[in-house]
């Protein structure tokens, strides 16, 4: 090559030293990323992976841009791969969590946070509050593992003076229930005390994974006495989620008393901000009777996580019994107050007061309180 042509060795050597090193590169892909500029951030971060392919910073780093642009599919296509080359990084299940909370996947982003909190087990105090607050609020606290959490138990107890009677009723429930990848399932054991007399009852309940956005609830309870409780009861409840905050669920509890009663009910429901929003219709249907009712339920969280909530109540309805002493027909109609809350991410408790009234029987008050452990 003629001689004109060629670099002079110090003039190569002055490029090489004004070349930026990957570590100077990579923070200034880092700089152009947090003051906004992503498009620059992108081609620093694409450069260094065609320097380093498969680098997990890089990959983090890229993921958090995309994520931040809203393009979801290249987000997680990073963030994936860099989780699978270090499952133990804390920081990209992080970054994943809070790019499935921001596409609207909650299910996806509470089981990011919960290997968050596995990976960072001495910083569970400080993680916990974010994880509750990406958790899915549903309507059942029941059907989706609490994250971080498989285990939770509650021990509850009401009390309801009937005007029409001179003696309180009182019920009380021991449930535990075990949540995994599909579901959960409780076991529940009930006592009641009315009229001087005592029932004793167990019940499995369980939450299931239907198809996408949806799932069911099944119930069985069983008294061998039956003096207050029915013999057998039973309930199967579906839930399907209709996009943009709605929900509807269709259910049927039967109970076999002396004659069998069939609850149907219909329910359609919103989430709009920190407010839950539910309407809900029942018919009763025996042997010999039919009842039909209307409620009507607003909650708010006030601490915008999936636990803590004020919950204001109200119904009414129509009996339709010709053996009934007051011509056949009753109207009734009630409201309730509800608190739940938190003190801890471990222990809660729940509080709650009713008033009822229905025609030719008086009112009936009572009021409620629950204690809550998870694990």
């Amino acid at each position: 090559m003629p001689a004109d042509l060629q670099t002079p060795p110090a003039q190569v050597a002055a490029v090489q030293e004004n070349a930026p090193s990957f570590d100077q590169q990579y923070e200034q892909a880092r700089g152009f990323a947090n003051a906004g500029q992503h498009e620059l951030a992108l081609k620093l971060y694409s450069d260094l992976l065609a320097r380093s392919p498969g680098n997990v910073d890089v990959l983090l780093g890229r993921g958090i841009v995309y994520t931040r642009m809203q393009r979801w599919q290249e987000a997680e296509s990073d963030l994936r791969a860099a989780a699978t080359a270090a499952p133990n990084y804390a920081d990209v299940w992080s970054a994943l969590s809070n790019m499935y909370r921001w596409s609207d996947q909650p299910a996806k982003a509470s089981e990011a946070y919960e290997r968050l909190v596995a990976l960072r087990p001495e910083e569970r105090q400080a993680i916990e509050p974010v994880v509750l607050a990406v958790q899915p609020r549903i309507a059942n606290p029941e059907a989706a593992a609490p994250a971080g959490y498989r285990w939770a138990a509650s021990l509850s107890g009401s009390w309801t003076d009937p005007a029409r009677f001179d003696e309180r009723w009182h019920d009380q429930t021991f449930a535990v229930r075990r949540y995994g990848e599909y579901g959960s399932l409780a076991f529940e054991t009930l006592r009641a005390h009315r009229f001087d007399r005592h029932d004793y009852a167990w019940a499995l309940d369980g939450y299931v994974d239907l198809w996408k956005g949806a799932y069911a609830n099944v119930r069985y309870q069983h008294s061998s006495t039956a003096r207050l409780f029915p013999g057998n009861s039973g309930r199967v409840e579906v839930f399907q989620s209709l996009g943009g905050g709605w929900e509807a669920s269709l259910s049927d509890d039967v109970l076999n008393f002396a004659g069998r009663v069939n609850i149907y009910g219909a329910s359609i429901a919103k989430y709009i901000g920190n407010f839950y929003v539910l309407l809900r219709h029942q018919a009763i249907i025996s042997d010999d009777s039919h009842s039909n009712g209307q409620r009507a339920l607003v909650r708010y969280y006030y601490r915008g996580d999936a636990d803590s909530y004020v919950e204001v109540a109200g119904s009414r309805g129509r009996s339709d019994d010709p053996l009934s002493l007051i011509g056949g027909q009753t109207r009734s109609g009630g409201g309730s107050i509800t608190v739940v809350h938190y003190f801890t991410p471990q222990w809660g408790l729940k509080l709650g007061a009713n008033r009822s009234r229905q025609t030719g029987q008086g009112s009936e008050r009572g009021v409620s309180v629950s204690l809550y452990r998870r694990w």
